[in-house]
């Protein structure tokens, strides 16, 4: 009986340290946009788990959020002063949330993101604001078969389609009568893709969304002579019938470019793990240059802390320690999407040096630009897109692009120029 109670009594003692020990860790929550997506939440919650169990300080929660609610719910908390401690990020509109007084720069050891990728590094007023576990890029989807039966030159980085080629492209594809549309632009996701995924046409015209010197107006950016060749060029997709417009069924983006419809379709890395898997003969080639170069959107989703987070070393610790390339390998290979660093993109399924997607990693490393860099993005990304989407519709481009102009001039004035001086 006494060895019985002397077992007891120091199994009980251990008990009583691990409890102890676990206790002691102080909870530092958490907000993600990923409600919904099952891969994504497991991998989350697999480097919270090595993360809490690798240290006796912290203990990280997580709540997480369908994605098209998620925006508005910070926000709603911001104004509330609910905010947990880390922030799940957009990178454009990471700027408004710093300048807002959301969020608070990182201090972590940043010689751990000097190999990242441009895109994946979230800056403001010259600092560190948040960082990404992967970036994301576009390209134009099309078929070697198609090449060949077309007679096109396949463009690479270093020599992509001219402007002119791209349309010749689009012409011999429209002519040949073996496709619904010669160009798929997924033109029913009227949200942060168009943006993302059409701005780069208006920089490689010579335009731009706002005046990227000053960020203090549209005028001569959004409706100067380069863009104005640009709103011109895109009315022409629709109106001459190589692209669907607005009313296109959101079930083409998925299967069109797989089941024929499509000659070319400008999309994301994210679908193209779906479509090599229908498509034997799939590439991916680099934006077109229009003659101003050849761009594509970067900047994606990152982490950084709240300004009201009671426990930022803990905060800053987890981020620290979720950006090994292990982890930034396992979301590659669970999502598709683009690893931060190089060394990370060599674990990988598909991003290492002649892996399927390798292309991806040089497309973000060498085309990528961040949308504007401001305060004001969140207001002008939603006029760039209604004004897309009405010259897609019949709009003339010259008026839809001053009065995009007036717009966004006149929210940069009434927020006293967003803290650009």
């Amino acid at each position: 009986m006494k060895t019985i109670n002397r077992i007891t009594a120091g199994a009980f003692v251990a008990y009583a340290a691990t409890t102890g020990a676990a206790m002691a860790q102080t909870d530092v929550s958490m907000w993600y946009h990923g409600a919904g997506n099952e891969v994504e939440s497991n991998i989350l919650n697999g480097i919270i788990d090595d993360f809490n169990a690798s240290q006796g300080d912290w203990s990280v929660t997580v709540e997480s959020f369908p994605q098209q609610s998620y925006n508005d719910s910070v926000v709603a908390a911001a104004l509330a002063g609910n905010l947990p401690c880390i922030l799940d990020v957009d990178g454009p509109i990471m700027p408004n949330w710093a300048w807002s007084g959301y969020m608070q720069p990182l201090d972590i050891d940043e010689s751990l993101v000097e190999d990242f990728l441009p895109g994946t590094l979230g800056m403001w007023d010259d600092e560190l604001y948040s960082v990404g576990l992967w970036d994301a890029a576009v390209a134009l989807y099309t078929r070697e078969s198609t090449l060949e039966d077309l007679g096109l030159r396949r463009p690479t980085l270093e020599e992509p389609w001219t402007g002119e080629e791209f349309m010749a492209a689009l012409e011999a594809a429209k002519a040949s009568g073996d496709y619904d549309y010669a160009l798929d632009l997924g033109m029913n996701d009227q949200g942060e893709w168009y943006p993302y995924a059409f701005l780069p046409f208006l920089w490689s015209h010579g335009g731009s969304l706002v005046d990227r010197d000053s960020y203090t107006t549209a005028e001569g950016a959004l409706n100067g002579d380069a863009a104005l060749a640009f709103g011109e060029w895109w009315a022409s997709l629709f109106e001459e019938g190589y692209a669907p417009g607005t009313s296109e069924d959101p079930a083409d983006q998925q299967t069109g470019f797989i089941d024929g419809s499509f000659a070319f379709q400008w999309n994301g890395n994210w679908r193209a793990v779906a479509t090599m898997a229908e498509v034997d003969d799939v590439v991916f080639l680099p934006a077109p240059d229009f003659g101003a170069g050849n761009y594509i959107g970067g900047g994606s989703w990152q982490f950084g802390i709240s300004a009201s987070c009671e426990h930022p070393e803990g905060a800053n610790a987890f981020i620290e320690f979720a950006i090994q390339d292990e982890y930034l390998a396992a979301f590659s290979d669970g999502i598709g999407l683009i690893p931060s660093t190089p060394s990370a993109a060599q674990m990988t399924e598909n991003y290492a040096e002649g892996g399927p997607l390798a292309s991806f990693f040089d497309l973000s490393a060498d085309q990528a630009r961040l949308r504007p860099v401001t305060p004001g993005y969140v207001v002008q990304s939603k006029v760039f897109t209604s004004a897309l989407a009405d010259i897609a519709n019949g709009a003339d481009p010259a008026d839809t692009l001053d009065a995009a102009v007036d717009e966004i001039d006149s929210d940069i004035e009434a927020n006293q120029g967003y803290g650009h001086e």
